[in-house]
């Protein structure tokens, strides 16, 4: 029965989000367009449900030269591929809000385990052994509350895990909670292994 709901849940809060934040988003979107040369969105190849693929979309938070599929966290200078705008809206985690339309589109869920990039091999099979790929990624999750980018890959797994074993509309309303306030503090963003 959950399952459904949840569906719907997403549905509901994706729609009504887009249609809230419309004026926000425009903002945004002319913020980026003046201050950087390139697209606004920035899609890249994940791994959804069943390990299936699809497009995540994203604000455009770095230059149109910097490195396409390694982990920002993972580069040794990230802040020199990162626009000047990008840094404020990873730090609040704003350059996430375009998947609304993954979540309406259904590739994606309101609360899941964050999607994986195609080629993160080691988190894909841990999370495969955890049952955490047989559920929709999430925009976000019990590890983005846990530590985020902080977080070595096989504790990432195991919360991703944990979360696919105890599902429930109590789970994703504290995981909602949990996040906003993670937000807040922009806690738990790692930009890169070097200095700035």
């Amino acid at each position: 029965m959950y399952p459904f709901l949840k569906r719907l849940f997403d549905i509901t809060a994706s729609s009504v989000g887009l249609i809230l934040l419309s004026p926000f988003l425009v903002i945004l979107i002319c913020i980026i367009k003046l201050t950087s040369p390139g697209p606004v969105l920035f899609k890249q190849k994940r791994i959804g449900r069943d390990r299936s693929y699809f497009m995540m979309l994203k604000f455009r938070t770095m230059r149109t030269d910097a490195p396409k599929d390694t982990p920002t966290h993972l580069l040794q200078n990230p802040y020199a591929h990162i626009t000047p705008i990008g840094r404020f809206l990873r730090r609040k985690g704003l350059d996430e809000l375009p998947q609304l339309i993954n979540i309406l589109r259904g590739d994606m869920s309101v609360v899941g385990p964050r999607p994986a990039l195609w080629n993160q091999y080691d988190l894909i099979v841990a999370r495969d052994r955890l049952g955490a790929n047989s559920i929709r990624p999430g925009l976000t999750g019990l590890a983005q509350i846990r530590g985020r980018d902080e977080l070595p890959i096989r504790i990432k797994a195991a919360y991703d895990g944990e979360y696919a074993r105890k599902i429930s509309f109590v789970l994703d309303c504290k995981i909602i909670y949990g996040t906003v306030f993670y937000a807040a503090r922009s806690k738990g963003v790692k930009e890169g292994t070097g200095k700035r």
